[in-house]
């Protein structure tokens, strides 16, 4: 089935509106899209995100980062300055084998960035949502990586690098580039033991027009994972998912009936359009 592209969204503790104004002022063509006191969404150079007011309940941490390549050395290096204000380093901008300028951050929202001198020939910013399988999801990125593009119709796997023979993690992902539906992604397999794992801290969401595409990759997602509340699901991998439908927006909006259409999803599990439509 397929979906238009995917939505990353990040969990914050208040600060939504000021992150989301931070990142658009250091990203080409970013702007905020719309703002309610609990949701904000934002666009970064064409990269949807939502920043979600939910409280102090959830941590953001790098098991998904955002990977930034761009175009120069100077533009790495400008982003990166920007970004890392009232951050802290993960991995220090420098020159390293797989890269002449890379460098690894979280910055003072708790939001982790892999920025990158991209590949010769490379005429935009590309910002990327970034998965790094640690501790027990160790070695599963390509597992993960081949379900993701079976689910999602218009898929593909555009590179799949493994660990060489030589190396202890041999037959393990060092590096892939796949497409869910409209959507680059990143995953790796992230050996040693890591303090962090996946979690709601940074989720997706996919924006669903009709009944049958909520069943369908609600149904899908759920396989050896677990079902949430109020459209929030968590994969076989322990990834987040939000599978809400596209008029959700409009629907809490409504100063009628917006009240009474939350009331109905803080009972659901999965969304039900028809009960939302009749609040």
């Amino acid at each position: 089935m397929y979906t238009d592209a995917l939505i990353s969204c990040l969990w914050f503790d208040g600060q939504a509106k000021s992150a989301a104004t931070f990142y658009s002022s250091i990203f080409k063509s970013s702007k905020i899209t719309a703002e309610n006191p609990m949701v904000v969404t934002f666009e970064l150079n064409g990269t949807k995100f939502m920043g979600l007011n939910g409280g102090p309940m959830f941590k953001i941490n790098p098991s998904i980062s955002f990977f930034v390549t761009c175009t120069t050395i100077e533009e790495v290096d400008e982003v990166w300055n920007k970004l890392i204000e009232g951050g802290k380093a993960l991995m220090p901008i420098d020159t390293y084998p797989w890269s002449k300028r890379y460098g690894w951050l979280q910055d003072q929202f708790g939001v982790t960035w892999q920025v990158s001198i991209g590949n010769e020939g490379q005429t935009e910013q590309i910002i990327r949502p970034s998965f790094l399988f640690t501790n027990k999801q160790f070695g599963k990125a390509e597992e993960a990586i081949k379900f993701y593009t079976s689910v999602f119709e218009g898929s593909t796997i555009d590179l799949l690098l493994p660990y060489g023979q030589e190396d202890a993690n041999a037959g393990k992902v060092l590096y892939s580039e796949f497409t869910i539906g409209k959507s680059p992604m990143i995953a790796m397999d992230g050996p040693g033991d890591h303090q962090y794992a996946f979690n709601e801290g940074v989720s997706l969401v996919i924006n669903c027009d009709t009944q049958s595409e909520i069943d369908y990759y609600w149904n899908n997602l759920t396989k050896g994972g677990e079902e949430s509340m109020c459209g929030w699901l968590k994969d076989q991998f322990g990834v987040s998912w939000q599978v809400v439908p596209s008029m959700i927006g409009k629907l809490v909006s409504d100063p009628e009936k917006g009240q009474r259409v939350m009331q109905e999803v803080f009972k659901m599990r999965k969304l039900d359009i028809d009960v939302l439509l009749n609040a």
